[in-house]
Order: structure tokens, then sequence, then C-alpha cells
């Protein structure tokens, strides 16, 4: 497996590539969110349906500009979404219409991570904004937390990886609805 530093997998990422990079539980795979043929072949690799949705993890609120209807969730609820950023909190907002359908899936929202892990900061500052971040492993296969879990088939359909260590939650990110604040996830 090709280990690639932030700077070499954001020049992967623009070109199409598929990475893999510790997040603050589980190893990820990410790709360039807006490039159609990437994300489909990320998810062709996780053999996810592309109805389910992905997240949007990012290294600042300001990367979100444009991508979150924020008018459209009451002020609290908007603080609350803020005021758990950046850390391991993922939000389903309601999406703009630059989120494209391949992201969103079947749902009128987007779920939203800004993360506080510095190897995903540093990705996405590399970047220069949001990644696809979902969990390396194929759909139905628990979610590696270590590197040596990742299944070998998909280590060797990806472009590389970002080496690192996963933080110490003991599984993937709570994900709540932002409109509500149900937590749909714990």
């Amino acid at each position: 497996m090709r280990q690639l530093s932030p700077t070499e997998a954001a020049t992967a990422l623009r070109t199409g590539g598929v990475i893999a990079y510790p997040t603050e539980a589980v190893w990820g795979l990410g790709c360039d969110p807006f490039d159609e043929a990437a994300v489909l072949r990320l998810l062709a690799i996780k053999q996810r349906p592309v109805d389910k949705g992905l997240i949007l993890v990012a290294a600042s609120v300001a990367q979100l500009d444009g991508l979150a209807d924020w008018d459209a969730l009451p002020r609290e609820r908007r603080d609350d979404v803020f005021a758990s950023w950046p850390g391991p909190h993922t939000w389903i907002v309601p999406a703009t219409a630059r989120v494209p359908r391949w992201i969103t899936g079947a749902h009128d929202g987007v779920a939203m991570r800004v993360s506080a892990h510095p190897v995903v900061v540093a990705l996405c500052e590399a970047f220069g904004g949001v990644l696809v971040s979902t969990s390396a492993n194929p759909a139905g296969a628990p979610p590696p937390q270590a590197f040596a879990s990742i299944d070998a088939g998909l280590l060797a359909a990806i472009d590389g990886c970002v080496p690192g260590n996963t933080g110490n939650l003991p599984r993937p990110t709570p994900i709540r609805d932002a409109r509500s604040g149900a937590a749909l996830r714990t």
C-alpha cells in the first residue's frame, strides 16, 4: 500500500483518487465529493448503494459554506451543531442544491462533520475543501479501527493511504438530525 502525505493525497484526490485515512474512531475512505466518477468508484469498492448517502468531513465550518442550508434550521439547532464542532459529531443538515445526489443519496439532507482529528484536518486543508468520509470496510463488515484490519481487497482497489492513528472513540461518530436533534447513530 502506497503511503501518502496529506499533500500527495490531495493531488491524488484532485485526479479522481480514492484514499484511506484515520479518523476519530475508524479508518475511513475518502475522495472528492464533487467528482462523480470518484464517488461511484468509492461506492463500488465499498459495495455500498448510492441511495444511502455519504458523510462530508471538513477542517472548518467555512469549508461547508454553500453546502448546508443553515437558514433552514432554527437558531438553537444551528447553535447546537456549531457548539459541537470541531469534534467527533456528525449532523444531518438541510443540503443546498450544490450538494450532488451521489452524496445525499435518497435524502434531502447531507451528513457533515468538522473534524478535530489532525490527519483529517491536514487532508482537508491540503485538498482545500470537504472530503467524503466513510468507513474503510465493505458494506456490512465491521469498520476497521486499525490499519491492519482493513480488507486486503479494499486496500488493493484504492490509490494509497495517509498514515496515522485513529482517535480514541470506541465506535464511529454519532450521527444526529440537525432539524430535530434526534440521534440516528449513537
